[in-house]
């Protein structure tokens, strides 16, 4: 019979970017299941680090997206109105309460 020779494998996938130590991706939101979501601020403002999304801002006009929403600090109970996109930036909010 014959001998198979070695074979080698090649990565038919780019690296992520965790994988490749870039920058961090951004956090994965969906406008659909944002109402009582939790939140911890990067940086915490007035002692204040846990939020839960309290009021999502539905558009006037069915169909047009959401854009923006209340969160509310655990502690305070103090409301904030900021564009839902901001939840996306991994430098300012991480998910869940951390």
């Amino acid at each position: 019979g014959s001998a198979a020779g070695p074979q080698t494998r090649r990565r038919s996938r780019p690296m992520s970017a965790a994988a490749t130590g870039s920058a961090p991706t951004r956090n994965r939101v969906d406008p659909k299941k944002l109402m009582l979501s939790k939140w911890t601020a990067v940086r915490p403002l007035r002692k204040e680090k846990h939020f839960i999304v309290v009021k999502v801002h539905l558009p006037a006009q069915p169909g047009a997206p959401v854009t923006e929403v209340d969160l509310e600090a655990v502690i305070s109970h103090r409301v904030v109105t900021l564009p839902w996109r901001e939840l996306a930036d991994p430098a300012v909010w991480k998910q869940g309460w951390r």
